[in-house]
């Protein structure tokens, strides 16, 4: 966080438990909100949430609740409708992506900026304004997994390709679905036979798991590779929006930045892959299916993103959540 943020160690830490407060307080600022909730982020200048509402007369009880509120003309439920409509539209390979911003209170399309006036994105980007109140942002390029060719962030290999576990679960580890199908196998860093791929999905979604046996064993770790000690995983409480998020991967190793948006939808080459996590921070092939962690808590697996570690760029993660849910897996904490 002080390479990647320019944050001093003492402003780190502070900024830390003021992402713990704001993620624990956010279920009951979101219930105090009822049906005028308008979504919640992290804002790093006051290191408190802020949840939007569409009626004025919620905000004390939202305030009770320890969050800031924000008066919205949107409610979540609505935009969410309208992300839908447009999940559902064919996206061409100039649109990178998808998601509701609730502090703008619309649906963010982001466009390759290259292929802006492409006919096909000015078409789609017509169809999702039908859909709802959209805002088109550019970014500098298409986003790709990061597959190249138990310890969160340590390579594994699957045929030629090498990619990075995510987070130990009993019995296992949960990484990235492009990374291998159900009944492959999987070599660890050391060349030697982990387990087998039982459950992948990819695209739509980009999770999977692979069952450890052959002498290995799961730990509540994630790799700090030196520049932060190893990290200690305690649970997968979700960061808001604004939040710092550090990453652990077998290519570039341990990066940091902020979320930037949750749920949305990432329009790959192979297809789309939805309900995603999108991050400033780096990342390069092979670190796909590596831990996203945000101080203890783990968030997800990386899949994938635009740029590097030495100019920059974006990154997507798959919430761990949906994943454990998904297999029936329980995180190994500490």
């Amino acid at each position: 966080m002080e390479r990647d943020l320019r944050l001093a160690p003492g402003s780190a830490r502070d900024r830390l438990a003021a992402e713990r407060a704001a993620a624990a307080v956010e279920p009951a600022a979101r219930r105090a909100a009822g049906a005028s909730y308008g979504g919640a982020w992290f804002d790093e200048r006051n290191g408190r949430l802020t949840v939007a509402v569409t009626d004025a007369s919620r905000v004390p009880a939202v305030r009770a609740a320890g969050a800031d509120a924000r008066i919205t003309g949107r409610t979540a439920r609505s935009l969410d409708a309208a992300k839908a409509e447009i999940d559902a539209l064919p996206a061409p390979k100039g649109v990178s992506s998808w998601h509701v911003d609730p502090r703008a209170g619309r649906v963010v399309v982001n466009v390759v900026a290259s292929r802006k006036a492409d006919n096909d994105v000015l078409a789609f980007l017509a169809r999702a304004r039908e859909a709802g109140p959209v805002r088109v942002a550019e970014v500098g390029a298409a986003p790709r997994p990061f597959a190249a060719g138990t310890v969160g962030g340590d390579p594994y290999y699957t045929g030629n390709v090498r990619c990075s576990i995510g987070f130990s679960v009993h019995g296992g580890f949960v990484t990235a679905g492009h990374c291998g199908s159900p009944g492959a196998a999987v070599r660890g860093w050391d060349g030697s036979h982990i387990g087998t791929f039982q459950g992948s999905s990819f695209p739509g979604n980009d999770y999977a798991w692979v069952s450890v046996g052959s002498g290995w064993w799961t730990v509540p770790v994630v790799l700090g590779w030196g520049t932060v000690p190893d990290q200690l995983v305690r649970g997968s409480a979700e960061a808001p929006v604004g939040a710092s998020v550090c990453r652990s991967g077998s290519t570039t190793r341990w990066h940091c930045g902020r979320v930037l948006a949750r749920n949305e939808t990432v329009n790959y080459s192979q297809g789309a892959v939805h309900q995603m996590t999108r991050t400033s921070v780096c990342a390069e092939p092979g670190d796909s299916g590596g831990s996203f962690i945000s101080g203890d808590q783990a968030q997800g697996v990386t899949s994938g993103g635009w740029g590097n570690c030495r100019t920059g760029g974006e990154t997507w993660h798959q919430p761990v959540g949906e994943i454990l849910a998904r297999y029936g897996l329980r995180l190994h904490t500490a």
